[in-house]
């Protein structure tokens, strides 16, 4: 780093990803998340799926809808058992176009589960398969469609909102669900 003057590198940067996801905020049609966090609550059986660093955000918000007390699945586990009517698979397809992850939403489909997609890319395929989906409209990785561009590499503005709005839709479910952070912590696995 002695080319870079750290400190005021570092605070430049930290102020540009905070805008960036200040805009993202800001651009969220909130009737179309709303209608996200109500298919979450209205389902008890959930099967999550992503891939890469995105997937890294949708496997912690899996885990934090454990938490909340939902039966839930992450796809490819050994122990993951059928998808059947009534239950949610919700994918994470930030391009839309993941060709995998679409094929397992295919079949999602022929079970009669509900499905819905999270994307920073709503023109792909993957919205035409899913029932419903939620855009988020960060600059992700291999996306074409408008959103907040980035200064970030490939699809980081997209993977860490995935972060805090998955965050933010928990604290949501909290109160919707009339639980709170000690029954929260009593799911928490206790081997440790």
């Amino acid at each position: 780093m002695k080319n870079v003057n750290l400190k005021e590198r570092y605070c430049e940067l930290y102020q540009v990803v905070l805008d960036e996801h200040r805009q993202v905020f800001e651009k969220q049609d909130l009737v179309q998340y709303e209608h996200f966090a109500d298919v979450l609550a209205a389902h008890q059986r959930i099967f999550v799926m992503g891939v890469g660093r995105e997937g890294i955000a949708a496997r912690s918000f899996a885990m934090r809808l454990m938490h909340l007390g939902k039966e839930v699945h992450w796809i490819w586990d050994d122990t993951t058992p059928g998808m059947h009517e009534g239950d949610l698979f919700l994918a994470v397809n930030g391009s839309g176009n993941i060709s995998h992850i679409n094929c397992v939403l295919e079949n999602a489909v022929k079970t009669g589960a509900d499905t819905l997609v999270v994307t920073g890319s709503p023109s792909g395929k993957a919205t035409k398969i899913a029932k419903e989906y939620l855009f988020v409209p960060a600059a992700v990785f291999k996306g074409v469609d408008e959103v907040v561009p980035s200064v970030q590499p490939m699809g980081n503005l997209f993977e860490q909102h995935l972060f805090l709005l998955f965050d933010i839709t928990i604290m949501l479910l909290e109160q919707e669900l009339q639980t709170s952070h000690e029954a929260m912590e009593r799911q928490h696995r206790n081997i440790e």
